[in-house]
C-alpha cells in the first residue's frame, strides 16, 4: 500500500499540526497486533496514530517493574507514547505501539508514518513489556522496539534504549554481533549471536524478507534524522539498530 504524493503530503501536515499535542485519545483501545483495513488506518492516522502523547497510566503500569525497574534514572515523564500503524510482510496492516523519549516521538512518528505509506514491511510492532522486558525473546519474535531500561550486552554501560534514544527494527532477521579479528586484524568470524536463533542471516549476500541493507529505506530515512545505524559499525554488526545522536 503506498499513497500518491498529495495525500501523503497532506497527512504528513496533519500530522505535524497534532504532533506536540498531550494526552490525544487516552480512551481509545489500542491492542498491538490487530488487524485493520486501510480506510480504518486513514481515519486514525494523526488523529489516534502517529501522534506522540504522555503516557497513559495502563501503559505505565505494563512497564513499571519490566522495561522501567525500580530505581532507573529515567522518569515517566521523560517518554513519550506512540501508537503506530504497519505494514507485514504479507502485506497486512496492524496496530503497533512504541515507547520512546520525548526528545525523539516527533520525528519517530514521522519516520514510521513514511514507512507505513510506502508498504515497508514491519512484522510486529509492541511494547517490550509483552515479553516481560526480556530482550532476547523480543528479538526471537521479530519484535521492533525502543525503550528499555537495560545495559549494553557485556557491559555494565546504560543502552541508549535506556533513555528512549534507540530503536530496532525487525531484530530476527537484522541481527546484532561481534566479529572475531585474527593478529593481522582480519575478520575470522563472528560471537556474542543477538538474538540467538539469527544465525541464518548473519550473512548479508542472502536474499530474505525483513532484510535490511545500506539502501534500505528504514536505514535512509533515520540517517536523514541524524540517527546511526548499527549497520555501519565495524568491530560488531548491529542491522537492527538505530541510535539517535544528540
Amino acid at each position: 500500500m503506498k499513497l500518491h504524493a498529495p495525500v501523503l503530503a497532506a497527512t504528513l501536515l496533519v500530522l505535524t499540526t497534532v504532533s506536540c499535542r498531550e494526552n490525544v485519545s487516552e480512551d481509545l483501545t489500542w491492542n498491538a497486533g490487530d488487524h485493520i483495513s486501510e480506510k480504518e488506518a486513514a481515519a486514525l492516522i494523526g488523529t489516534a496514530a502517529f501522534v506522540p502523547m504522555d503516557l497513559p497510566e495502563e501503559i505505565i503500569s505494563r512497564m513499571k517493574g519490566k522495561s522501567m525497574p525500580d530505581g532507573a534514572l529515567v522518569g515517566f515523564d521523560e517518554l513519550s507514547y506512540l501508537r503506530l500503524i504497519h505494514c507485514d510482510g504479507n502485506g497486512l496492516i496492524l496496530k503497533g505501539e512504541m515507547v520512546v523519549s520525548k526528545q525523539i516521538a516527533a520525528e519517530v512518528a514521522e519516520i514510521f508514518l513514511a514507512l507505513y505509506q510506502a508498504g515497508y514491511p514491519i512484522e510486529r510492532i509492541r511494547l517490550i513489556d509483552d515479553y516481560d522486558a526480556v530482550d532476547e525473546n523480543s528479538m526471537r519474535d521479530n519484535n521492533s522496539s525502543s525503550f528499555c531500561y537495560r545495559t549494553i550486552l557485556g557491559s555494565t554501560k546504560l543502552s541508549k534504549h535506556s533513555l528512549g534514544l534507540a530503536v530496532d527494527i525487525n531484530p530476527l532477521y537484522n541481527p546484532y554481533f561481534k566479529f572475531s579479528f585474527d593478529e593481522d586484524k582480519n575478520v575470522t568470524g563472528w560471537y556474542a549471536l543477538q538474538p540467538e536463533t539469527a544465525g541464518p542471516y548473519v550473512d548479508r549476500t542472502g536474499d530474505f524478507q525483513y532484510k535490511m541493507g545500506i539502501d534500505d529505506l528504514a536505514v535512509r530515512l533515520f540517517k536523514e534524522k541524524g540517527y546511526e545505524w548499527g549497520g555501519d559499525w565495524t568491530s560488531c554488526k548491529d542491522y537492527q539498530h538505530f541510535e539517535k545522536i544528540l
